[in-house]
């Protein structure tokens, strides 16, 4: 069964082993936790995960953020971030969610799936009346797993597209 989990302490192995291994940066979502100890994830990761879902302890420019896990019965599968609201760097950036799905996961349709999962979630945070995505140009799958949520290109530079998803929710 699949199914989308915030960051918490009872899954806290799986989910340090699954962010330990996740890129530092892969097509434009990061992981300042990317080879972490277990010990770091404990004492720093996970609490500021759960901090910032909460908007406590932001840095400045932050806005709060919720950490999800995409699991497939007892494996993760991918984490997927949900910003609450938008700065202007981030409407005219990255936007509201951010995911990845591990390289052996990818091209069987855990993406499409998971950002469904995402947007339901999303739908009871987000106050604005559509999603803002971005995706590199060079990420063809991951536009097409926006795409097959409802997404519209809206907007492209020469390295990335904008994307647009209706927040249901919202309307």
């Amino acid at each position: 069964m699949l199914y989308i989990k915030a960051a918490n302490y009872a899954d806290i192995e799986k989910e340090w082993l699954f962010v330990k291994e996740m890129p530092t940066d892969e097509n434009g979502l990061t992981n300042e936790w990317s080879g972490c100890s277990r010990k770091t994830f404990e004492k720093e990761a996970l609490p500021q995960m759960i901090a910032y879902s909460e908007g406590r302890n932001l840095p400045e420019g932050f806005v709060p953020e919720t950490c999800l896990f995409l699991w497939e019965d007892d494996v993760i599968i991918g984490q997927f971030r949900i910003r609450h609201y938008l700065c202007e760097s981030l409407r005219t950036g990255a936007g509201h969610i951010g995911y990845f799905i591990g390289k052996e996961f990818r091209g069987k349709g855990y993406g499409t799936k998971g950002l469904r999962i995402a947007l339901e979630v999303a739908r009871n945070i987000v106050p604005e009346p559509e999603f803002y995505l971005r995706v590199n140009k060079d990420n063809p799958a991951s536009l097409h797993v926006m795409m097959n949520n409802g997404g519209k290109v809206v907007a492209e530079d020469d390295t990335k597209f904008y994307v647009r998803i209706p927040n249901m929710g919202k309307c």
